[in-house]
């Protein structure tokens, strides 16, 4: 059974300054958990919206502005049975594997947070996080690629040419990719997602076809109008986004209907199950893990 290297915050700080390579030897330490198992359904919590600079939920524009809250809140999620396990950034991740949240957990890394919220640049999202080599190296289980798509922005085709190649280069680790994709728009200068359910099903056929294979690719997707309509787009396991923090109710129950059709195995949800308008992180993700189960 894996030890936690540090018990404390200050603690990370102390021996990520004295003691860097522990890292490393922490993840070559860490039993690494099948993807699939048991019933095959997954629930995930994600937490690499910070390295896009995007801190705000709903109406709190700082809410993620704290790291060790943010912690708190990821350790309290990973503490129910019922969560596989967590997609995020590197930097997070260290944090967590050295706090000892990941023993037993399903890991996903994400590759790219180039397309910072809000900039000129936004769509052209490049590989500035994880890499296919470094998540083999530290026994992940895959990578997860956001791949937002603006027919009007040619920085799209960098960002898709830099998800195929990350899919091929997982593909011969024998790691998931996760392809997040989206049909977007430049609204009042703001990048803007269409979820209208042609376009996602339009995103869902070009994310898709990235890379020289599709064995080893999974969708991220968003629950929207027409789920059934939407699924019948892929033979590709997906699981479902949780989206921006909207009303609980609407959303538990927008994610209980779409969970029940056959090619979806499951959940990833960030934002709403850990900054819920309560702030009660076990009540949101107890009821979240037990839909998905």
């Amino acid at each position: 059974m894996f030890s936690p290297l540090c018990e404390t915050y200050a603690e990370t700080t102390e021996l990520r300054a004295g003691d860097p390579d522990a890292i490393n030897r922490a993840w070559n330490a860490r039993t690494t958990r099948p993807t699939v198992r048991g019933d095959g359904r997954l629930m995930i919590v994600a937490a690499d919206h910070p390295a896009r600079g995007a801190l705000a939920v709903g109406d709190r524009p700082t809410a993620m502005n704290s790291r060790t809250d943010l912690l708190d809140r990821l350790r309290a999620a990973l503490a129910d049975p019922g969560v596989d396990g967590v997609l995020a950034t590197s930097d997070i991740l260290d944090d967590l594997l050295l706090l000892g949240a990941l023993e037993d957990k399903v890991v996903f890394s994400s590759f790219n947070r180039g397309g910072l919220a809000g900039a000129t640049f936004e769509l052209d999202d490049r590989m500035t996080g994880a890499t296919a080599a470094a998540t083999a190296a530290a026994k992940m289980n895959g990578g997860k690629m956001l791949c937002r798509i603006d027919l009007e922005d040619s920085g799209t085709v960098a960002t898709m040419a830099a998800c195929a190649r990350a899919v091929d280069e997982l593909a011969a680790h024998r790691l998931i990719s996760m392809l997040e994709p989206f049909m977007s728009s430049r609204v009042n200068g703001k990048v803007r997602n269409d979820l209208s359910p042609d376009a996602v099903i339009k995103s869902v056929h070009i994310a898709q076809g990235l890379g020289a294979t599709s064995a080893y690719t999974w969708m991220k997707l968003p629950v929207v109008d027409e789920m059934d309509r939407v699924m019948d787009s892929t033979t590709l396991p997906t699981l479902l986004l949780g989206g921006d923090p909207a009303d609980p109710d609407e959303t538990f129950a927008s994610w209980e209907k779409a969970l029940e059709l056959p090619s979806v195995r499951g959940l990833i949800a960030g934002r709403t199950l850990l900054y819920p308008p309560d702030d009660d992180v076990a009540s949101a993700v107890a009821t979240a893990a037990s839909m998905v189960r």
